[in-house]
């Protein structure tokens, strides 16, 4: 059974629309950590009784070194709250320019364009203050050192680091942080049908960057033909945001992996359980965001909502199952 709870922002983040681009959310001590997908910052929300209110908004220039300056967009796609951090993930991937109803002559001309925002291409890990829970002053993997930069000669992911997220290119949407792993969640690209998670190690390199400290792992999970759009952690186990990776509606669903002590490689359909099938709308209501909660139910959100999620008050509804 579907139960419906309302995440409130204030007039700044409604302006920016990030309570309609939700991409990421965990569970704080006393709320919800989110983040959108358009801008450059993250933020909290604190359950009241009824709701998920009270807004902060935090920037990340405040807190790590993006490679682009504090104004261009993060890209922000996966976070996770684990030994006392909170980490943040960008979605590492190219874009292309979209077709304009309003000016459709110059249509070819931006379906030929492709742009690399540099402050998407970041990892960063964020010490929480264990009274407060407030973000200090983190570190940040990018650059020259970024997850992509370790890429550029893998046999199965370079070829597809130079085509944007939404043609099957390279694109992070999901992250869940174990006391010795990252383990992060490719949308794309499905390779005939699996797609992809990375596990890395990472660690301290001091002066407020992080670098891989051993050579990383590859699993090819049997989706069905589906990405990875989220990740959150179950008990031993990880759930999966299953979707398309193209520009299409669904299907969605989420999916029990168990990694267990699997070194990598292929994660056949039978290891793989199936928890929930997820609802989704034509052009509207596409899931993005999953979350447990200390309850033990799942809380997911959803980007580009229908106008029957947006409430009276500015806010809008996220599901929330019981599994």
């Amino acid at each position: 059974m579907v139960e419906q709870v309302e995440l409130r922002f204030d007039h700044a983040s409604r302006a920016s629309q990030t309570h309609t681009n939700l991409s990421a959310l965990r569970q704080s001590s006393t709320g919800l950590w989110v983040a959108g997908d358009e801008t450059a910052s993250f933020e909290h929300l604190t359950w009241t009784g009824d709701h998920y209110g009270d807004q902060r908004t935090f920037m990340l220039a405040d807190y790590i070194a993006l490679p682009a300056g504090p104004q261009d967009e993060a890209d922000i796609e996966g976070l996770a709250r684990a030994n006392g951090y909170l980490w943040l993930v960008g979605s590492h991937s190219l874009k292309r320019r979209k077709v304009k109803s309003k000016d459709p002559e110059k249509g070819a001309e931006r379906l030929a364009t492709v742009i690399r925002e540099e402050n998407r291409f970041i990892l960063a890990r964020l010490p929480l203050d264990p009274r407060t829970e407030l973000p200090q002053r983190g570190s940040v993997l990018s650059g020259s050192q970024s997850l992509t930069a370790h890429l550029r000669n893998d046999p199965h992911l370079a070829p597809f680091l130079a085509l944007p997220g939404k043609d099957n290119g390279f694109d992070v949407e999901g992250i869940v942080v174990t006391p010795e792993r990252v383990y992060v969640g490719l949308r794309g690209p499905v390779l005939r049908g699996w797609a992809v998670v990375l596990e890395l190690r990472v660690e301290d390199a001091g002066k407020g960057r992080l670098r891989l400290s051993e050579p990383y792992r590859k699993h090819f999970l049997n989706l069905g033909g589906l990405g990875v759009r989220d990740m959150c952690p179950d008990g031993n186990a990880l759930l999966l945001l299953a979707g398309p990776t193209m520009d299409l509606d669904g299907p969605v669903r989420v999916v029990r992996w168990r990694p267990g002590g699997r070194r990598q490689g292929v994660v056949p359909a039978d290891e793989l359980e199936t928890v929930l099938e997820l609802p989704y709308g034509v052009g509207c209501d596409h899931p993005e965001g999953l979350a447990r909660l200390s309850d033990g139910r799942l809380i997911v959100v959803y980007d580009s909502p229908s106008p029957a999620r947006i409430t009276p008050a500015g806010g809008v509804l996220a599901d929330v199952f019981k599994v």
